[in-house]
């Protein structure tokens, strides 16, 4: 029900995404989806965490065998790719409010950020900023492939030509707040 649900929420965008039209879907009467999902808000959350899931594997597999600029490209790309492929879904990820640190919306999207703190250790980023890039990396390539996914890019030029130049713009600043950082470090301090 969750999957089916998600799908139809990537056919007519998550916004229009109601309990009868998933029961019309189904060809269910809407009362009956309530043996199985609690409310709207269940469904959505639902919806939520299966996007966050599904994207952490996608992602998580691009980036296999991959470090450097390779896995970046390949985790962005990923992304984009889902974003694009399943906007409804991914539209359910934004803006929730986990109710706790079992929440599955907190669980999930943890597993969701996975992938990109492993590349983000390939580029030997410090511990004490791994928030601060995990937040700046998820922003560029959410907020390019939410653009795109809205029709945000109307201009002629090749929408994959300005992704390549936003990866190495990110891979330039990454490896530079990496370097900086070393040489910012104490010689002698190997505990860092």
């Amino acid at each position: 029900m969750v999957a089916a649900g998600a799908a139809l929420a990537d056919e007519i965008g998550f916004s229009e995404l109601t309990m009868g039209r998933l029961a019309e879907r189904l060809g269910v009467r809407a009362p009956s989806l309530y043996k199985h999902i609690a409310s709207q808000d269940d469904l959505h959350r639902r919806i939520a965490a299966l996007a966050f899931d599904e994207a952490a594997v996608a992602i998580g597999t691009a980036i296999q065998g991959r470090a450097g600029r390779d896995a970046l490209a390949a985790a962005a790309g990923a992304l984009r790719n889902f974003v694009l492929t399943h906007p409804g879904r991914y539209a359910a990820t934004l803006g929730l409010t986990p109710t706790g640190p079992d929440d599955p919306i907190m669980l999930a999207g943890r597993r969701g950020i996975g992938p990109f703190e492993a590349v983000l250790r390939g580029y030997d980023i410090p511990s004490q900023d791994m928030t601060h890039a995990l937040r700046a990396v998820r922003s560029v390539f959410h907020g390019f492939a939410h653009l795109q996914a809205s029709g945000g890019f109307q201009w002629s030029t090749d929408v994959g030509e300005s992704f390549e130049w936003l990866i190495d713009m990110v891979d330039r600043g990454l490896r530079s707040a990496a370097d900086t950082d070393s040489a910012d470090a104490d010689p002698g301090d190997h505990h860092r």
